[in-house]
Formats: C-alpha cells, sequence, structure tokens
C-alpha cells in the first residue's frame, strides 16, 4: 500500500520551487499582447508554457491547443479521466504587503497571486500525476490534467479545447475547497448603460472584472468655490465614520475622490468593501444623480439582491448572491455598470434576467450584454462523489461533508465532475484578494489526497 504522504515529502522543496516560479509568471488576460498562438496574451502564455515544459522535463505525453488551452496525460486505456486546471489569475489590485508575483516564503506560506487560485492546486495535481508514474502504478484508464488559460474571463478555453479533444467521462477540479463542491451555482454577467450626461460629475471609475468587488473607486466632480471646503471635509468624516481609507485632491473647481475598499471574490460580496457603492452612498449626500442614488442608497450592502428584487435561496446552495464588480462614467458615454449574479442551483436563469431587468428599468438602464454558466449539481450517491469521499476522510481522518458554492469551476464544463480542493476548512479563503497565499502543510497535503484519488479513479 502506497504511503502518499512519504512520497509527497520526498518531493516536497521540487514542489514548492515550481509553484514559486510559476507564480512569479504575472499570467493576468492581456489581449494587446496577443497573437494567433498566444489569445490570451504573452504573460499567459508563457505560463501555459511553464506547465508544459514541467510535462517534458519528466517525461509526460502533452499538447498544446493553439494556445487556447493544453493537457498533460499519463496512463493508457480507452477511458480518460479528467483534472481540470487553471493557468490565468486575476489582476493583483491594490494594497499587497508584499509581491502579487514575487512567489513569497513566510512563516510556512507562499505568497502570490494565484496560490489558491489555482496554481498552487495545479502543481499540487502535477506532482499527484509525477508520484503516480514514478511508483509506475498500473491504471486502466487514462488521465489527462487539462490547463485552461481563460477561466477568470469567458472560459473560451475549455471551449475551444473540447471542440478537437474528447471530454473525460469522470473528473475534478482542483480549484475550490474540500471536502469537496458538488452543488456550484449559476453564474451570470449583466451588462447595463445609460447614455446620460450628469450635470457635475466629470468622471467615475471603479473595478477591474465583475467576479472581483472592486477594492478602488475614483471620481471627479465639478463644484461651487464656496461648498469645495464643505464637501471635502464632509468626504474626510464618511471615511472614518465607515471605517474607510481614501482621500481627496483639488484642483480649481474640481473636485477628486479616491475611496479605497477591499477586494474578494463575487461569488462572496458580503467578505469585501465594495468601494464603488460606497463613493457613489458619499456623492448622493451631495449631488443629484438617480444613477449615483441607485447605487449608493438601493445597492450598497445588499449583498443578496432583496432591495433589487432578486432575493431567492435553496437548501441545496443557499442565497442568490449580486456583485456589482464595475462602475464607469464619462461624459462621452454616460454610464457603464457591471452586475455579477450567483444564483441557486434549482432557479432558472430566465427568472433572474427577469427580475434584474424589472429592477434597473425604472432607471432607464438598457441591458447591452450578457453571459450565463447554468448550475451545476452532482448527487451524493455518484460513483464520483464516493470515491473523492473516501480518499478525503483516509487522508485525514474527517467527514466529507459536501459543500456548495457561487464560484464557478471547471466541473461544470465536464458535467460527471466535482470542485476538490485544494483549500482545508479551517484554511483563509483569500481567493481574488491581496495577499493570497496557501499554507505549503496544506499544498503537501492536497498534494497526497490527489494523487490517491486520481490513482483510485483510474486504476
Amino acid at each position: 500500500m502506497v504511503n502518499w504522504a512519504n512520497e509527497v515529502a520526498k518531493r516536497k522543496e521540487f514542489i514548492i520551487n515550481d509553484l514559486v516560479k510559476f507564480i512569479q509568471i504575472p499570467s493576468v488576460l492581456n489581449e494587446d499582447t496577443s497573437t494567433e498562438n498566444q489569445p490570451f496574451g504573452k504573460a499567459i502564455d508563457d505560463s501555459l508554457n511553464f506547465m508544459l515544459d514541467l510535462a517534458e522535463r519528466d517525461g509526460f505525453t502533452s499538447r498544446n491547443i493553439d494556445g487556447y488551452a493544453a493537457h498533460i496525460e499519463y496512463g493508457e486505456g480507452s477511458d480518460l479521466v479528467g483534472v481540470l486546471c487553471h493557468v490565468d489569475v486575476v489582476p493583483e489590485g491594490d494594497d499587497w504587503t508584499v509581491s502579487a508575483f514575487g512567489g513569497d516564503i513566510i512563516d510556512g506560506k507562499i505568497y502570490g497571486r494565484g496560490t489558491q487560485d489555482d496554481k498552487g492546486p495545479t502543481i499540487a495535481a502535477y506532482y499527484a500525476m509525477q508520484i503516480i508514474k514514478d511508483l509506475n502504478l498500473k491504471l486502466s484508464k487514462r488521465v489527462r490534467i487539462i490547463l485552461g488559460t481563460d477561466e477568470e474571463s469567458q472560459w473560451r478555453c475549455v471551449d475551444k479545447y473540447f471542440e478537437v479533444e474528447e471530454k473525460p467521462s469522470i473528473g475534478f477540479a482542483p480549484d475550490a475547497e474540500f471536502p469537496m463542491i458538488n452543488a456550484e451555482k449559476g453564474i451570470t454577467d449583466f451588462y447595463f448603460l445609460k447614455e446620460q450626461k450628469e450635470a457635475q460629475i466629470i468622471s467615475f471609475e471603479s473595478g477591474n472584472r465583475l467576479n472581483m468587488v472592486p477594492d478602488t473607486a475614483v471620481a471627479q466632480i465639478e463644484c461651487e468655490f464656496d461648498t469645495i471646503e464643505e464637501i471635502a471635509d464632509d468626504f474626510a468624516n464618511y471615511l472614518e465614520e465607515n471605517n474607510l481609507e481614501g482621500y481627496y485632491s483639488v484642483n480649481e473647481n474640481i473636485l477628486s475622490f479616491n475611496l479605497k475598499g477591499i477586494s474578494a471574490h463575487g461569488s462572496m460580496p458580503e467578505v469585501g468593501v465594495n468601494a464603488a457603492l460606497y463613493l457613489c452612498a458619499f456623492l448622493s449626500k451631495h449631488y443629484k444623480s438617480e444613477i449615483i442614488e441607485f447605487l449608493g442608497d438601493i445597492c450598497l450592502n445588499d449583498y443578496t439582491g432583496k432591495k433589487l428584487g432578486l432575493e431567492m435561496s435553496d437548501s441545496e446552495s443557499g442565497n442568490l448572491t449580486v456583485n456589482i464588480g464595475k462602475v464607469t462614467y464619462n461624459s462621452k458615454n454616460g454610464w457603464n455598470i457591471g452586475f455579477n449574479v450567483r444564483y441557486p442551483v434549482t432557479k432558472k436563469y430566465e427568472e433572474v434576467k427577469m427580475r434584474i431587468e424589472k429592477a434597473v428599468d425604472t432607471i432607464g438602464f438598457i441591458l447591452s450584454g450578457q453571459t450565463n454558466s447554468n448550475p451545476h449539481f452532482l448527487p451524493s450517491d455518484s460513483e464520483l462523489v464516493k470515491i473523492l469521499s473516501k480518499v478525503y476522510e483516509e487522508q485525514t481522518g474527517e467527514k466529507a461533508t459536501l459543500l456548495s458554492t457561487g464560484g464557478g469551476t471547471y466541473a461544470r464544463a465536464l458535467g460527471n465532475a466535482v470542485a476538490y480542493g485544494a483549500l482545508f476548512p479551517g484554511d483563509d479563503e483569500l481567493y481574488h484578494q491581496k495577499d493570497e497565499y496557501i499554507k505549503i502543510d496544506s499544498l503537501l497535503k492536497a498534494t497526497a489526497i490527489y494523487a490517491q484519488s486520481i490513482y483510485e479513479l483510474a486504476k
């Protein structure tokens, strides 16, 4: 019988060193540097090739699908087990206390964007497969680590991959939490615009991605000279009253505001502090604007969409959540606002769409774009859930309780799959947040779980 933890311990330094190098590639979507064979930018392509170079070093079979995705394969047989990972990361955001792409090791933790989502788990899954290969364990199925490159944006990577490659019959995505997630909410983005010129607002800018809580908001306002000092003083008081950080500056009769929030994953808006909405709440005290009032009064802290008329829930996955991830205004284009909504697994997209359109119709927003990924659910009595639960319980001695999430993983692209680690109960959830890190002990423990799981699924 294989002692998986011992096998991982033998490779500890290699696992750590490779993850640090992986983190140091700033693989954020940048289509300004895209080419035919690196569609999402050079850094993401560098990150994909980093993993393929590991595969070549260690003697695995691999294939690159035109820079959209790739796989690393081991084993023989007609059936295919999939481990679905991604090499892209969200932008670093602000206020890190260490380098977002430094891979610093401090007090038993590796810091950097992607350590939890999803480069740490990807390295764990890779070394799990390498252990099976090194031990020459007999498998009756092939195993593929499938590497996506656009998971944090539009999933164009997996769409392209499965156009030309076979779909595994079973698998998991190491891109969430242990014990495992068998219920993933539906995820839909709505983009609304209103071509309206505001009387005093010159510009407003907040948010990078709809699946991140905005951690900075900046606005420029035209003021009467005799009101500038009063408004500036009120902003300072507002920051103090709400335990916020920020500053203002004055240039003739223009007041510029910069408000700091706290970034978080869009599936957990209550964990963050939405800078856009807090700045709107302040501005609504001084400037007449139905949109500013809507964002600052109706949307602020309305994480479940109750005031918007979106509230819904179920026993399988809990409450609907709402994140307003992007707010922009300029006099030429007017307002553009992006909503990221996660809805329960038993509910329908059409109902969510109808409700949100009704909520914004009264202030004249026009729907300018939308995306949707339907919910994903695997029952507790499925073969996959039983196998992975058994492995988790053997490795940890703890009950494999099934979880739900508002996050979306590649498990839903596969169908017969679940999200499986690599975050353990009690670990800090820092997806899309500043100072993201993974504990080295957790990284190693996850590698052992993945090694046994892959073996059990493919033996």
